[in-house]
């Protein structure tokens, strides 16, 4: 790929080998595709914990070059309806897979965003198809999903990332890049990525049209996020009874860094815990930033 390709996509894994994290799901996905069997399967979890490179890598495995050819990604999302399953899903499922593998694999994404009705509808397709298609369906939340497509797959939970795992992913991209980051960028974008792995790529790219050279403070400039500092100042001026201070210096912080009301609340909640308050008081006050 060219030096414009979104790095999300450039450094995406192609082979089991070198996924990062969710190890037993790995092992277990990695011998369904040496059994060249698979059943119909459900990844769910956060965005960026790596279901919808696992369900590429399986179908690069099972099909090799061909993979293109027997294997179709849609996006509930962007069409809900019953049509999608009615028309594309099973015009794709009907046919017969090429080369030596007995089936073809459809990835839903998004399919929690799917209507009960074409949830109904892809429960069908999933009966009268099993024979030569496999289904993935990748979703934040598997609840969403109807019972009678629960049971007929294997679920499995990814988790948000760890920041080891978050650091390990960054330090091989800034290797291939040839770039130089300190450590304490690295820890600031593992933080604020919180186990989103795209999220972690996207605020490094961006960090590199600054700067080859990446430091806490380049980091800071892309992601305008709170400073914990800050906002524990702020709390502190308040609870010691100045509150017009407090308020003004908040006020000052959001249109300095262009900050939205949200991304305030959710820093005052995290910070209350390490303020120096008994624990009623902290409760009383994660209580109002729930409000």
């Amino acid at each position: 790929m060219g030096d414009s390709a979104i790095w999300i996509e450039r450094f995406r894994p192609r082979k089991f080998e070198e996924f990062v994290g969710q190890e037993v799901i790995v092992s277990r996905i990695k011998s369904f595709v040496e059994n060249n069997n698979i059943p119909h399967i459900i990844f769910a979890g956060p965005p960026g914990s790596g279901k919808t490179t696992l369900s590429l890598i399986i179908a690069k495995s099972l099909f090799k070059e061909n993979w293109r050819e027997n294997f179709l990604e849609l996006n509930a999302s962007d069409d809900r309806g019953i049509n999608v399953v009615r028309e594309t899903i099973k015009d794709f499922a009907r046919t017969k897979p090429m080369l030596n593998v007995p089936f073809k694999v459809i990835l839903l994404d998004e399919s929690d965003a799917l209507t009960r009705e074409a949830q109904h509808a892809l429960r069908r397709t999933m009966e009268n198809y099993s024979s030569n298609c496999r289904f993935i369906l990748s979703c934040n939340y598997s609840s969403k999903l109807i019972d009678p497509i629960l049971s007929r797959c294997a679920v499995f939970r990814f988790k948000p990332l760890q920041k080891e795992e978050i650091i390990k992913i960054l330090r091989k991209i800034v290797s291939q890049e040839s770039l130089k980051i300190d450590n304490k960028a690295l820890e600031l974008i593992s933080n604020v990525s919180k186990g989103d792995a795209r999220k972690a790529e996207n605020i490094l790219q961006s960090s590199v049209s600054i700067s080859k050279n990446i430091t806490e403070d380049v980091v800071k400039e892309i992601i305008r996020e709170v400073s914990p500092e800050d906002i524990r100042k702020i709390l502190e001026i308040a609870i010691s009874g100045d509150f017009i201070r407090s308020r003004a210096k908040l006020l000052e912080l959001m249109l300095r860094e262009g900050l939205s009301g949200t991304d305030i609340i959710k820093s005052v909640q995290s910070e209350i815990i390490n303020l120096n308050l008994e624990d009623k008081k902290k409760l009383q006050l994660i209580d109002k930033c729930g409000e």
